[in-house]
């Protein structure tokens, strides 16, 4: 990989750690740490774990007897995660791949990442390989589209503004939301019983420009579409009209998220 791609794919990297993980993201760790029932001493994997905010919380929880390890596809990703905690352990790799032996880990956690799996039921099942009998397995993806009307609203105007592939990277992350899909996917990967719950959030953006320019510059371009500076212009500017319904007081952006989280046992 040459260097200006590997930097600009840091760049995204440092713009999704700063706008999304506090944003959205930095919520969602603790819960998916509590349904995985991660506790001292363990060998925990996170699987897609972007820069690594999940990790860094079960770093917290298993103490210096446990290890963590990270894996994502992402050079960019890892780079920054690595920065960001050196000490867990950061592989680039892919989840339908694990470089890592059978029965390495207490606990397996996913936080929003498979959705963007190529072959989900594999990934399933390589997570399950990677669990020793009996190791817990927690799956966090967003509820369905319809159920968050703000993002709905963005990908309408992105749709209107940018065209099928922008629009289609901010929907992306919520083509898993079918609670019975979800359970039909689990379960075609070799899992029989598996539980299924959704939590509810709270998305937090400072404005409805640093909502979108975090799309547009920190999501769109770890899925490869990269808009010109004209474009991102002018999608602000409609942005402003198209999303006032969400603007609180001082300009702030606040809305409601839910997520599902799929947890299990390997038999």
């Amino acid at each position: 990989m040459s260097e200006p791609i590997l930097r600009a794919q840091i760049d995204a990297a440092s713009a999704y750690e700063s706008l999304f993980v506090p944003a959205l993201f930095g919520q969602w760790a603790p819960k998916v740490a509590d349904a995985a029932e991660i506790e001292p001493g363990q060998r925990v994997i996170d699987i897609a774990c972007g820069t690594g905010i999940l990790a860094r919380e079960i770093l917290t929880r298993i103490g210096p007897g446990g290890h963590v390890a990270g894996i994502d596809p992402n050079p960019g990703m890892i780079a920054v995660a690595r920065r960001l905690a050196p000490g867990v352990e950061w592989r680039e790799g892919v989840a339908e791949s694990l470089p890592f032996p059978d029965e390495s880990f207490d606990a397996a956690v996913s936080q929003f990442g498979l959705t963007f799996f190529k072959d989900r039921r594999r990934c399933i099942r390589e997570m399950l390989r990677v669990l020793v009998r009996g190791g817990r397995l927690a799956v966090a993806v967003w509820d369905s589209l319809d159920s968050m009307p703000a993002y709905a609203d963005e990908v309408a105007l992105l749709d209107r503004t940018a065209g099928r592939l922008a629009a289609d990277a901010v929907r992306a992350p919520f083509v898993l939301g079918n609670r019975e899909d979800l359970a039909t996917l689990f379960s075609e990967a070799g899992l029989a019983a598996v539980q299924i719950t959704t939590h509810k959030g709270k998305a937090q953006f400072p404005s409805i420009r640093t909502m979108v320019e975090a799309d547009l510059r920190g999501w769109l371009p770890v899925l490869g579409v990269i808009l010109t500076e004209d474009q991102i212009g002018h999608i602000l500017l409609e942005a402003e009209h198209a999303l006032r319904a969400y603007a609180a007081a001082g300009g702030r952006v606040i809305f409601r998220l839910s997520a599902h989280i799929v947890t299990a046992n390997r038999p």
